[in-house]
């Protein structure tokens, strides 16, 4: 079974920390059985599972559900929720109740967007609850609207040093890791090399102390867009495509299914059927 320690341990023996997205059962058991060191249950869901244009419109209740069904499928590999917008912003105590409800639900922690004065009184807050929580800096998707859109982050030394600094805020709060996203990957660098604790890059470069990316981006199933960081190690749509294209085919052509997928009557019994019809 996979804990923060193991993500501590990864970094300290300069060994990478592999992470996955995850919202469904059967995709859980793939990864875990792929021994992958940890699962998001992000809320990119919003856009890759339930099809909207961003992450706003998840609710914690639509999260604990995923949550649930990962949790289901995953036996040995860390699984950290994604804090959805608005569900940790009011206070503390709201959070820290959302963030337990996740914990119910079978997260192994939490993950917490920024870095002020409210997001360091509830990480301290969870950890002293028993919560685990991963940062996140650099592009935060859930202020999105106020960054001014998918912009990278980090691009002068002024700005790196202050992600830095909030970096190690967090880390002194009691995070166990923090995820990077969207900066060159000298900026993460700087970031990773001058941290106790393992960051996660999304975008941020090959020098983190692990990467993240959506599984449904890098398998070629999600294709409404497809982010520069990303590499695709299969074509899952086409493949898809191409398999339910032949199932109509066979259906309209009576070769499905066929006498192997169908359940036989025994010989008596087809005789019996055949008389009472004639009857």
């Amino acid at each position: 079974m996979k804990t923060i320690s193991t993500f501590q341990r990864l970094k300290n023996n300069n060994e990478k920390i592999a992470l996955l997205t995850a919202y469904d059962y059967s995709t859980a058991q793939v990864l875990d059985k792929a021994e992958i060191d940890g699962i998001l249950v992000g809320d990119s869901l919003a856009m890759v599972a339930l099809g909207y244009e961003n992450t706003y419109n998840i609710s914690i209740e639509d999260m604990l559900i995923f949550i649930r069904a990962v949790a289901r499928g995953a036996k040995n590999s860390f699984i950290i929720g994604d804090m959805p917008f608005l569900s940790y912003s009011l206070s503390v105590e709201q959070g820290l109740a959302n963030a337990g409800k996740m914990i119910k639900a079978g997260a192994n922690a939490v993950k917490l967007e920024g870095c002020n004065e409210h997001i360091i009184s509830l990480v301290k807050r969870c950890v002293e609850s028993g919560i685990p929580v991963l940062g996140h800096l650099g592009f935060t998707p859930q202020l999105m609207n106020t960054i001014g859109g998918y912009k990278i982050q980090g691009k002068t030394s002024e700005k790196i040093e202050a992600i830095l600094e909030s970096a190690q805020r967090l880390q002194e709060a009691g995070c166990f890791g923090v995820v990077l996203e969207l900066m060159p990957s000298d900026s993460a660098k700087y970031i990773t090399e001058n941290l106790n604790i393992p960051t996660i890059g999304i975008g941020a470069g090959k020098y983190c102390s692990g990467q993240i990316v959506v599984t449904d981006d890098i398998l070629g199933k999600f294709t409404d867009f497809t982010p520069k960081f990303v590499k695709k190690y299969m074509n899952l749509h086409d493949e898809v495509l191409h398999g339910v294209q032949e199932y109509k085919r066979e259906v309209k052509e009576e070769l499905f299914p066929s006498e192997k997928e169908s359940f036989i009557l025994e010989e008596e019994e087809k005789n019996k059927l055949k008389c009472c019809i004639t009857e």
